[in-house]
This record gives C-alpha cells, structure tokens and sequence, in this order.
C-alpha cells in the first residue's frame, strides 16, 4: 500500500525527527509516519531578503512596529566564497516546505522563488499575518565579517523586547512565540548544532527591541540565524546538500514540537526562562538520563545504539545527497510530493524510537 510519506535519503533523518514529539508527548509508541501528521495545521515560511532588488527602494522607510521606522529590507549575508544569504535561506526553506507538506501540513511561502523581488519587511508580515498561521518561521543567516572568520559560529534565535504596540502582535510574540523559539533552539541542539559563541547571546537566544518582523507580526514567530556564514564550517553546513538537509531537519523538528505541544504555549515561558538549562547537545553524543539502578547499564544500551543508528542515518543522508546531485533538489521534493515511495524505512521508526525520549526531555525541561 502507498504511503504519503517520506522514505529513502529524507525521512530518515527529517521525517523521524520531526515525528518525535506527537508521539512522545502523546505518550505513545511511535509509530509509522502517515502523511497525515500535520493535517490542518498552517505554516508560514519567510526566506529572508531576496534575489533581485531592481526597480526597489531598499532605504524606503516602513513602519518598525514600535512607533519609528525602518528600511524597508536589506541584501543579506554571503559566505566568504560569495554564496548569497537569500539563496541558503530559500534553498532551505523549500526543503523545509517539501518536509511539512508531505506531512500534510498547509505551507505558504513569502515568495516563490529566489531571482525577484519579495517585499519589505512591512510586507512579509502582513503576508504572515493573512495566512492565518500556527507557527511563522523567519529563516536567516548570519555573518561577522566580510572575509572568513575562523572563532565565530553557530545558530541563536532572535525574540523581540515586550512589550509590543501592537496588541495581536504582542499576545503572540509573549505567548506563543516565546515558546516555539526556546522549542526551536532545543531542537537545533538535539539535531547537533551549536548555540552562537559570539554576541552575548545567552543559551542561543538574542532579545532584541531594533527587530522589525516580530513587531509587526500577528501569528507566533521563530526567527532563526542558522549559523555564521563568515565561519567556514558553518558555511560549509549552509550550503552544501547534507548541511541543508540537516538544517531543514532542526526546523521541521522545532516546527512540530511547537505544533504538537498542545496545553504547553500558553504562557508557558512568557519570560522565555532564559536561565533555564539548555537541552542535551547533539543525541550524537550527548547522554541519556535514566533512572533506576540500571541506569548506567541502561545508558550504556542506549549510547551504543545511538552510534549504530546514526551511522546508518549517516548513510541515508549520503544517499539523499547521491539523489539531490543527481537529480536536483526540485526533482527530489517532486518524488516526496507524489508519495510515491514504498514500503516506509525500517529506519525511520527506530530513529523515531530514539530521538523521541531526547527531544521530549528538552520539552520537559
């Protein structure tokens, strides 16, 4: 029987990540994904900036959201090697679309595709705004320097100062917003990255009243700084075919935990508990909690049969890239969208089995 679902290079790894938490917090067994997951659910992507700025006025003057004004966008980051910040950003955006989808999920996008014009920033919310969304994602890269900057990495998110003038804004930035951030940077914890080591960011999370997004936006938002596009290893990781498929992987997961964490936004982290401990890093590495006096036997089980699994994860994801540069990622997210795969991977379910308890813990936490 056909599954809508995700097999092969992807689901492996993003599916089973993603699917973690409904089940976990369900306190369920986690079972096969269905393709039916997200049915109902809305979510907005906003790539940042855009590829073409012809016939625009970037210094327009837009309202901040705040009372004051700013310009209406700007043209981004780019690696050292110039690779565009609006190009990461989209590629893994229509990753993170095609994951979603396949999911059930209804996605919209604050543009199409990556060579026109996208709006400014005013624009981009009010788009946000009308679709109506559960959750809005605003995807980003940094950058430090114009060359390589060899000591700074890693991803932070950006919450905006509250209060906010707007009302709709305000409720849902205090509320929902602040909880699928600190969500969102647990799950790029638990999917291996590493919070941002410059900036003062305290535990990846930058609050910040000069962010205009936030301001204006009505539905709960992550805004998300993926890595350092100055740092060469981030670099690497934001643009190349395993990095974004990673990248899309944290985002699907941070997406989902929010999405599935029913009785747990509101107010839950109206603060955003800034002083809490941050999840276990990488489940790669990090260790597992048990109880009992089994506990250390226990943990030992569970570590080995993390290596084990991740390995083989490993060997998905080289197949997924095998299939992208082949085929080209448009091609590949066709083959997602048609369900068309069969029988769903024996991976995906014992990857689901292993995350689950890492990523619930972070919830819990």
């Amino acid at each position: 029987m056909k599954r809508r679902t995700i097999t092969a290079g992807l689901a492996a790894g993003a599916l089973t990540a993603a699917m973690v938490v409904p089940a976990t917090l369900a306190g369920a067994e986690p079972t096969e994904p269905t393709g039916d997951e997200l049915a109902g659910k809305t979510v907005f992507l906003d790539p940042g900036h855009q590829g073409s700025t012809e016939g625009h006025d970037l210094d327009k003057q837009v309202s901040d959201g705040r009372g004051g004004t700013k310009a209406c966008a700007t043209t981004g980051a780019q690696t050292a090697d110039g690779v565009a910040e609006h190009t990461i950003n989209y590629e893994i955006a229509v990753l993170t679309k095609g994951i979603l989808e396949a999911l059930g999920a209804d996605v919209q996008m604050s543009r199409d595709d990556d060579e026109s014009w996208a709006g400014c920033l005013d624009d981009r919310a009010k788009k946000a705004n009308d679709s109506g969304a559960d959750v809005a994602v605003s995807i980003h890269a940094d950058s430090t320097t114009e060359g390589a900057d060899e000591d700074r990495h890693g991803f932070h998110l950006i919450v905006p100062t509250l209060p906010l003038p707007n009302s709709a804004a305000d409720k849902a930035q205090s509320e929902g917003g602040r909880t699928a951030s600190k969500l969102m940077r647990d799950a790029y914890e638990a999917n291996g990255f590493t919070p941002a080591n410059y900036g003062g960011f305290d535990k990846g999370i930058s609050e910040r009243g000069d962010i205009a997004g936030p301001a204006l936006t009505e539905v709960p938002l992550v805004f998300v700084e993926m890595g350092n596009t100055s740092n060469p290893d981030d670099a690497k990781r934001l643009t190349s075919t395993e990095g974004q498929y990673e990248h899309a992987t944290a985002l699907v997961s941070g997406i989902v935990a929010y999405l599935f964490a029913d009785g747990y936004h509101e107010g839950a982290y109206e603060d955003l508990a800034l002083d809490k401990t941050p999840a276990p890093a990488t489940p790669r590495t990090g260790a597992v909690d048990l109880d009992g006096p089994s506990g250390a036997k226990a943990e030992g089980d569970v570590v080995e049969r993390q290596s084990e699994v991740f390995e083989r994860a490993d060997e998905v994801g080289d197949l997924f890239a095998q299939l992208t540069e082949l085929e080209g990622l448009d091609s590949v997210l066709e083959l997602i969208m048609t369900g068309e795969f069969d029988p769903v991977n024996d991976l995906a379910t014992e990857l689901i089995a292993l995350i689950g308890p890492l990523l619930s813990k972070a919830i819990a936490d």
